[in-house]
């Protein structure tokens, strides 16, 4: 298991801007249905307060170097994204757990240099539709997001309060960006920043529930996991989410040979194929991150995913 900070997935589509105040989260049904999601109550909305803040919270340098040894080119506006999201994360994590990584060094490091390191794995087209499965606190989505505004960015989390904070983060960037909102008339739903660089997707589901979605399921072009499991059930998990041709892009700990070679089976069964693991230094850091891409080469039979339940149970069987 990766020693990162993120956890397990879980089932609503939500577009962001649409979980307000009183808005119905939904859940899966029970094992062995094959029913819709179950709606389960309300949620309060967690309006973020916290005041503007002058002047930068992070080391500014220590991130737009770091950054630039990773292929990554941030402009003022994307550094201000990100110091200001940070400030957030710090400030919300006094309240809810949302990371173990706070001080403001560890953090370019820790979260933000690490969620580059998978836009230096591999070349992602322009435009592309990417999701990062176990979002967590918007690691390494929302970085990846703001360093590539052109990605269509969708965040996938089993915690409804972790994706409200994402939510309220955005809404709360942008409207210090001064960006304009409106709400699309036309086949899609939801409200959306125009021309925000923060335009993202939330989704609140278990990642084998979202599998199984003509929704999602074969929709996207990469998908992102850190942290998400071991290497067998990472790829059950996020493999089925990736349309032939697409790739997933995997953050692990250094020395995961064992753990990477016992999964090549399942990968194969799952219509994937380990292409390379890519292996790239942290700036700034001792941490060599080992990034397992994988591509898409043939369709995942549709008796994947299975449940969570078995595919824990045959965990280091199959």
């Amino acid at each position: 298991m990766d020693k990162l900070n993120n956890e397990e997935v879980n089932s609503e589509t939500t577009e962001y801007g649409l979980t307000g105040h009183g808005e119905k989260l939904c859940k899966p049904p029970s094992e062995g249905s094959e029913d819709g999601l179950l709606c389960v109550g309300e949620v309060e909305s967690q309006k973020l307060k916290v005041e503007r803040r002058e002047g930068t919270f992070l080391p500014v340098d220590l991130l737009r170097d770091g950054a630039r040894e990773l292929g990554v080119e941030l402009k003022d506006d994307q550094i201000e994204l990100l110091d200001r999201f940070a400030w957030l994360v710090v400030e919300t994590n006094r309240t809810l757990n949302l990371t173990r990584i706070t001080e403001p060094r560890e953090i370019v490091t820790g979260h933000y240099l690490d969620s580059f390191t998978c836009l230096a794995a591999t070349k992602i087209k322009p435009g592309s539709r990417v999701i990062d499965v176990g979002a967590g606190a918007g690691f390494p989505g929302i970085p990846i997001k703001i360093a590539r505004p052109d990605l269509s960015m969708t965040l996938l989390d089993s915690s409804a309060k972790k994706l409200k904070f994402i939510e309220d983060a955005v809404a709360l960037l942008s409207d210090c960006r001064g960006e304009a909102f409106a709400k699309r008339s036309d086949d899609t739903t939801g409200y959306v920043a125009n021309a925000s660089p923060l335009q993202v997707t939330l989704v609140h589901a278990r990642a084998e529930e979202a599998g199984r979605d003509p929704a999602h399921r074969e929709a996207y072009d990469v998908a992102f996991a850190r942290a998400l499991a071991d290497m067998k059930t990472l790829a059950e998990l996020c493999l089925p989410l990736v349309k032939v041709g697409g790739a997933l892009i995997a953050q692990k700990s250094e020395g995961a040979d064992e753990e990477i070679e016992a999964a090549r089976a399942i990968v194969g069964q799952l219509g994937g194929r380990i292409d390379k693991i890519a292996r790239i230094k942290i700036p700034n850091t001792d941490i060599t991150r080992w990034l397992v891409v994988v591509s898409k080469v043939k369709p995942t039979p549709p008796e994947f995913p299975r449940p969570y339940s078995r595919i824990a149970k045959k965990r280091g069987k199959t």
